[in-house]
């Protein structure tokens, strides 16, 4: 496996390459302590299990300054997206520290607050000034208050103590999300044996490798067990019913990196995890709209230079993979062999109320939410399903799917644009969903063809025993966010030419099936 090759090192990711140097590992992932606890969810105790009197910190929870910045001159952009790097790092390294000082912790309650979340929020209040310095510097005005978004919280759970080795439950301090979904998580039904235990360097008892960062047995849910939950819109009169479907690959050329070029553009590492690329081919945090525009394509239709990518699935089953030592992959807790998927199907869809308008070119467009673990649910939108059952989809659970059946992530972009920006300061309110009633767009946003993506995966079937998963599937993510289903992304770069986007829109609005 490869990845695509740099232009330059940025000092943010020259700083986090350091910060992490120590916790890297011969032989791929990090040293963390060992906590069996899945912060935001509980389970039902083991009957061999007893629960211990105190609490511990699984993860560190901190206000996403980027999503309060809804207006910043585009000349201070630069820097602001900079500094909102820097601020991911922060939390990064804080994390890292979290993760290992257990000890520590365990003999000073004041340890978490002192030595990680005091200096976390010093090192965040800097940053956050200085963002507020570039938009004034060119005569913006930078919004009230973002000086009270420097603090952070942990989230904390309890710890279960066992005496067979099992247990990975853990209850909601209040901050965590709704995991439940009305679902009775038939996922201890399945048996299997749980050999996940030896330390082998890349971690703890029971952790598959990342130091017990993720995900746990009830991260998963038999998606036979699932009531039917999707519902369609019916396109009305005057609607557009029609199809484009592009066809990408599914990232063949192994074209990987850890960056992403629309939240953190020049930051080599912006994203933490490891992404697929399909469609365009010079996609890296450095490249240019002209770039894009000249670089190659993987899609079959060479008018679509597009960038589609996501965070790659691994299956954490002890595979030293390429970037095993490296940022963004075992350095940060993404562990295990990355799956390519099966298929990737790209189509574009009208809309249930109006006819749609081309997509402006180099329009971006982020649906879910990286962070959905800690910044709640307002912006998660990706889904889990199984092949066989598609009328049922899960949000905050990864499915586990029958013999025969594949997982299946999928994604459904915003379909209503400004009609003025192709992004805007914190790359969502240029865009917007269509209302999930009526199919109408808010006042003032017009109808483009809506991106929609399903990813098929052929993955093994984890096996949960004793409260505890062995070898599971998930997500890349950031380290803070334990792997959880909901924090799944994806992300596009409008790249078609001009003849194509109209070609797509006339069919969408015709009401024709067009590839």
């Amino acid at each position: 496996m490869g990845r695509n090759t740099r232009k330059r090192r940025s000092p943010l990711a020259v700083r986090a390459v350091a910060a992490s140097a120590a916790l890297a590992v011969a032989g791929g992932g990090l040293v963390w302590a060992n906590f069996y606890a899945s912060a935001g969810e509980s389970r039902s105790p083991d009957r061999n299990s007893t629960r211990a009197d105190t609490t511990q910190v699984a993860t560190i929870d901190c206000p996403d300054v980027g999503q309060q910045l809804t207006s910043v001159p585009e000349r201070a952009r630069t820097g602001v997206d900079k500094e909102l790097a820097l601020l991911d790092e922060q939390i990064t390294e804080a994390y890292a520290r979290l993760a290992s000082t257990r000890n520590a912790q365990a003999g000073d309650a004041g340890f978490v607050q002192n030595a990680i979340l005091g200096p976390l929020k010093s090192k965040r209040t800097a940053a956050i000034e200085r963002i507020a310095i570039n938009i004034k510097r060119v005569g913006g005005s930078a919004p009230g208050g973002l000086d009270r978004l420097a603090g952070c919280t942990g989230k904390t759970v309890e710890q279960p103590a066992t005496d067979a080795g099992e247990g990975q439950g853990g209850q909601d301090d209040g901050q965590g999300q709704d995991q439940n979904q009305g679902q009775d998580g038939g996922q201890n039904d399945d048996g299997g044996q749980n050999d996940g235990g030896q330390d082998n360097g890349q971690g703890q008892v029971g952790d598959n490798g990342n130091g017990a960062a993720g995900p746990f047995a009830e991260d998963f849910v038999d998606i036979t067990t699932v009531q039917p939950n999707v519902q369609k819109i019916r396109t009305r009169r005057g609607g557009s019913s029609g199809t484009f479907t592009t066809t990408c690959g599914v990232n063949e050329n192994k074209l990987f990196n850890t960056d992403n070029l629309i939240v953190a553009p020049g930051v080599d590492n912006g994203a933490h995890h490891t992404h697929d690329y399909v469609g365009n081919q010079g996609n890296d945090a450095f490249a240019s709209d002209d770039d894009l525009a000249a670089a190659e394509t993987s899609c079959q239709n060479q008018g679509d230079k597009s960038t589609y990518y996501w965070p790659v699935i691994r299956v954490q089953d002890g595979t030293a993979e390429f970037d095993a030592n490296e940022q963004g992959g075992g350095a940060e807790g993404n562990v295990g062999r990355i799956v390519q998927a099966e298929r990737a199907e790209i189509k574009f869809v009208g809309n249930a109320r109006s006819k749609v308008v081309a997509m402006p070119k180099f329009l971006r467009i982020i649906t879910g939410d990286a962070k959905a673990f800690t910044n709640g649910t307002a912006n998660a939108n990706s889904g889990w399903t199984c092949t066989g059952f598609t009328d049922r989809v899960l949000t905050d659970k990864y499915p586990l799917c029958p013999d025969g059946s594949q997982v299946v992530r999928t994604f459904d972009f915003q379909s209503c644009w400004d009609g003025q920006n192709i992004d805007s300061a914190n790359h969502r309110s240029h865009v917007a969903f269509a209302d999930p009633n009526t199919g109408a767009c808010p006042q003032g946003f017009q109808a483009i063809p809506q991106l929609t993506m399903n990813l098929v995966y052929d993955v093994p079937r984890p096996v949960i025993e004793n409260g505890q998963i062995q070898q599971p599937f998930a997500v890349d993510g950031f380290p803070e966010q334990l792997h959880k289903p909901i924090t799944d992304h994806d992300d596009f770069i409008n790249v078609f030419d001009e003849n194509l986007m109209n070609r797509m829109v006339n069919c969408i609005n015709s009401g024709r099936k067009c590839k």
